[in-house]
């Protein structure tokens, strides 16, 4: 007899019926857990991305402000130093023309540079040489209104 079912295979269904509740119930929290951290992963990703990116534009703004601070003042002093003949103005000249070059090697548009802050703190290390030899004591500071280089 095909269509009859005895007592224990009602049972048997019940018992099957029961234990996918059951688990349903039981594997809903790992479901949840697993849906849960999905949709986290994502909003972080997007957000991660949003924020990277102001960071990236704020500090790099900094340094490109700081670099033209440089590239300016070594500029400026070239101009007057150009007119010296004597041996201290001459060494000074070098050290202008050092930091010159540094700064029109340095890498503007590639921020992915392996040695970009090797050549950025090359670039300070000349400019404080400079100062010394100059005499100058330079203010350089970069805050959320633009950059200011002071003496």
């Amino acid at each position: 007899m095909r269509g009859v079912r005895g007592p224990g295979e009602k049972r048997a269904a019940a018992t099957v019926v029961e234990q996918d509740m059951f688990d349903a119930v039981v594997m809903a929290d790992e479901r949840f857990h697993g849906e849960g951290y999905q949709e986290g992963y994502e909003e972080g990703s997007s957000l991660g991305i949003v924020e990277g990116r102001q960071y990236g534009t704020l500090h790099g703004a900094k340094i490109g402000s700081e670099i033209g601070c440089y590239r300016g003042f070594a500029l400026a002093w070239k101009c007057l130093l150009h007119s010296g003949t004597g041996e201290k103005d001459s060494r000074k000249m070098k050290v202008v023309e050092a930091l010159i070059t540094l700064l029109q090697h340095f890498p503007y548009d590639d921020p992915t540079y392996e040695r970009l802050h090797e050549d950025l703190d090359r670039i300070r290390g000349k400019f404080r040489q400079l100062c010394s030899l100059l005499n100058v004591q330079p203010d350089f500071r970069v805050t959320a209104g633009g950059s200011r280089l002071a003496f």
